[in-house]
């Protein structure tokens, strides 16, 4: 039959590593779980203090999507990511 195209040699395709998470994203994601965390008991005692831990939680939670993105893409300090 005909060539499919495929490469049957492990040595001519290389295996990709996926990206691995930067240091910060780990942080900022630590961040944001405790800041969750942190809101769900203030609200469980009736304080409205959570409402500030709900709002660092959601600055942390995009911290954490933007370093992600940015190890990615590949991009490095002085690049931009959102385009």
């Amino acid at each position: 039959m005909g060539d499919t195209g495929r490469r049957s040699s492990p040595e001519q395709c290389p295996r990709q590593e996926p990206p691995v998470m930067p240091r910060i994203a780990l942080y900022t994601l630590t961040v944001c779980l405790l800041a969750v965390a942190a809101a769900v008991v203030s609200f469980v005692q009736g304080s409205w203090l959570g409402i500030v831990w709900v709002l660092l939680a959601g600055l942390s939670s995009n911290m954490t999507w933007y370093y992600v993105k940015r190890a990615r893409t590949g991009a490095g300090p002085g690049k931009s990511v959102t385009g």
